[in-house]
């Protein structure tokens, strides 16, 4: 614990939010189960009596259990949420430090270009940690050219950058988020400013010429390649991290597991190397915007009590890129407010990047023999006497500094998740830690396409494991707590949300049109029940937003992206996952843009939505929204033509006018805006004639 007898760490624990959500959740859960009671004794008077259309009321009836069903799976992760702060200065001096390797994934410089990757391996060169115990590899998954020679010509900058960074004790030490915003100093530190950011120059042209002259050129086919970046000069590794090129063997034929594999591969390397117990993983639009968050996760580590048990700690990804108009759940809020949740119990999941993980727990030996044999070692590690080795804690690897089956799980594209369930079912947990100055910033999402991409490709992979041997709800309830299964449960079956998607945001509107009623008269006391269920929802939802911190907007734009995400993103996500089970599709996923435009980019800033994107993705939008203003405006104004109509109708009437107002957006984008962004007239025209389609069709179910 170092000089001091005071904690390292402290867990907080957000009273009020506690309070709140457990009540919430027992007045809500009583609504639900007081719907439930309605629902079942009328379906079972409409089949006595066929008073109704069967039909339309059952498949109401599914969506409500559904929806209701993933809203419990949620709750666990409301139970408890705590937040955590790390008290890096306590930690013992750096001798006792333990040595980390930092693991960059990079895959296409066209998409990804050399510059901003270059950035984050620099900044994590930088780090305040002891730099002989810090070894940084970059995997280049496309294995370009242009990507070695970017990785050489940053090491040269990184000998000037970091020693300046150390000397001016520089907080932000990605090179050009700190040349991009200004600080004022002493003369001598304005002058080496200058010199630094001459200097910075300078290496960008460099990178602009490699460019030029090599071009962004990916090979699919390609032997492995490991190189130990540095001069040839060795007074100036001195004071230096190690950095370390690796492009993994790729061969069109065999299997290569996304970035799953190259985790793993850049395990078995920084094995045979450096060898440190821990390691962390960014991706390579992610530079660290805090040097401490290295000492800031051996907070816990050095913890006798927590260390044990501990696998990972998760640091959220920030984003240098937002907007004040989060249009697109850039954020990511949602996802770290249910974090927060999961820290309360046993850890959040690991979440793609920004993690330091105890290399130990990663290789997964707890599933081996007590003492065994050579044969059982090779059958688990692999065929690499040197790596079985590496796996021995006393093990000193042999490579020189100076000279230049464990791990990830496969088999879906969210191998973070799937591995997280596995280390939390064999015992280990986690923590989160999401200080003020967040310790890493990102690149995330400024247009609607990349975002929809995006989260089709994480709600295929959530499928995948859904429909593996590892489902959490089978694989876990033995394993682990209930409310940590649940937790899992609701992570992966999240896509589901599209089946009462569609089916609230069609049957009633369907029903509205022809006049039957789906929900209780406004004079009957079960009316308040959903009417309380509806706005009971709406009403956690911003306080949860507003309890997080961010403005009474994002509640808004939180529910648009939920809807978008239902709507088109877990509807092709389930598609794809149904067609992945009979081997009729494999699956295949774009990489998000990093490339900077500029006028999306103003767009963002604005909070103009960018509509430019496929038929595929924007059609099931529009026409659902098309199917909710034409029966809104047809429905109502025949139920205020009959006496009792708008008595029985009223509640259906609310669902599509919800829709409509929420989702205003859409309406702008089809018949408002002329800009270059908005959506095609094509695909207008195309979502007109769907939403015809489906009120024609639809129509048939009001008959049974």
């Amino acid at each position: 614990m170092g000089t001091t007898s005071l904690p390292l760490h402290v867990c907080h624990v957000k009273k009020t939010d506690v309070i709140i959500n457990r009540l919430h959740i027992f007045l809500h859960g009583i609504a639900l189960l007081s719907l439930f009671y309605y629902r079942a004794t009328t379906l079972a008077h409409i089949i006595r009596t066929r008073e109704s259309p069967f039909v339309p009321y059952l498949l109401v009836f599914i969506s409500e259990l559904l929806l209701s069903f993933l809203w419990l799976l949620h709750r666990p992760s409301k139970w408890r949420p705590v937040t955590r702060t790390a008290y890096p200065e306590r930690l013992p001096e750096d001798e006792k430090l333990p040595a980390i390797d930092i693991f960059v994934c990079t895959t296409d410089p066209s998409r990804e270009p050399s510059l901003g990757v270059m950035n984050t391996v620099i900044s994590a060169m930088a780090l305040d940690y002891p730099p002989d115990k810090l070894a940084v590899y970059l995997s280049d998954d496309g294995g370009a050219p242009v990507t070695l020679r970017a990785m050489q010509e940053a090491w040269k900058f990184a000998r000037v950058w970091i020693p300046f960074c150390r000397r001016y004790q520089v907080k932000n030490r990605c090179p050009d988020a700190y040349f991009s915003s200004p600080e004022s100093a002493d003369v001598e530190f304005v002058d080496d400013k200058k010199i630094m950011e001459r200097k910075y120059e300078e290496f960008k042209e460099s990178l602009e010429k490699t460019l030029e002259i090599i071009g962004t050129s990916t090979s699919k086919d390609h032997p492995p390649i490991v190189e130990v970046i540095n001069d040839g000069n060795d007074s100036s590794q001195k004071g230096m991290p190690l950095l370390v090129y690796v492009a993994r063997e790729k061969r069109p034929s065999y299997p290569h597991h996304f970035k799953a594999g190259a985790i793993n591969a850049l395990l078995r390397v920084s094995a045979m190397i450096s060898n440190a117990p821990y390691f962390m993983v960014l991706d390579c639009d992610h530079y660290c915007n805090d040097p401490s968050s290295a000492r800031q996760a051996m907070c816990f580590y050095f913890d006798p009590e927590l260390s044990p048990k501990l696998a990972w700690v998760q640091f959220p990804q920030h984003f240098h890129n937002m907007s004040d108009h989060d249009l697109y759940d850039g954020n990511l809020h949602y996802y770290w407010r249910e974090w927060e949740g999961l820290d309360g119990l046993r850890g959040p999941t690991i979440t793609g990047c920004n993690f330091y993980m105890k290399r130990e727990a990663f290789y997964g030996t707890d599933t081996l023999p007590k003492d065994p044999d050579d044969y059982q070692l090779k059958k688990f590690f692999g065929s690499s006497d040197e790596f079985i080795k590496s796996t021995n804690k006393n093990y000193k690897p042999k490579v020189s500094r100076d000279v230049g089956k464990a791990g990830a799980r496969y088999n879906t594209v969210v191998e973070d998740s799937m591995t997280s369930l596995i280390l939390h079912c064999k015992g280990w947990i986690s923590v989160w830690v999401d200080p003020k100055r967040p310790c890493f910033l990102g690149t995330c999402p400024t247009n609607l396409n990349d975002m929809l991409v995006q989260q089709s490709r994480w709600a295929f992979g959530l499928l995948q494991m859904t429909l593996s041997k590892f489902s959490p709800l089978l694989y876990g309830p033995l394993r682990m707590s209930i409310f940590q299964t649940m937790c899992y449960g609701a992570l992966t079956l999240d896509p589901l949300y599209v089946v009462p998607f569609y089916g609230l945001g069609i049957i009633p509107q369907i029903c509205l049109l022809h006049g039957v009623p789906l929900y209780p008269k406004v004079t009957d006391p079960f009316f308040f029940v959903f009417a309380f269920i509806f706005i009971s929802a709406q009403l956690k939802h911003v306080q949860e937003v507003v309890s997080y911190g961010d403005p009474l907007r994002t509640a808004l734009y939180d529910l648009r992206v939920w809807m978008m995400k239902s709507g088109a993103c877990y509807l092709y996500a389930n598609l794809n996952a149904v067609l992945d089970q009979f081997g009729m599709k494999e699956a295949s996923f774009s990489l998000t843009s990093k490339v900077y435009d500029e006028e999306e980019t103003k767009r963002h800033q604005k909070g103009i939505y960018d509509f430019q994107s496929s038929p595929q993705i924007m059609a099931p939008l529009c026409s659902l929204y098309l199917v909710n203003v034409a029966s809104f405006v047809i429905g109502t104004a025949r139920a205020f033509q009959s006496h009792e109509g708008i008595n029985e109708m009223f509640a259906q009437a609310v669902i599509p006018l919800f829709g409509i107002i929420v989702n205003y957006h859409l309406l702008e984008g089809m018949f408002l805006r002329k800009d270059r962004a908005r959506i095609s007239p094509s695909i207008t025209t195309l979502s007109v004639v769907i939403s015809g389609t489906i009120l024609f069709f639809g129509s048939l179910i009001v008959l049974f």
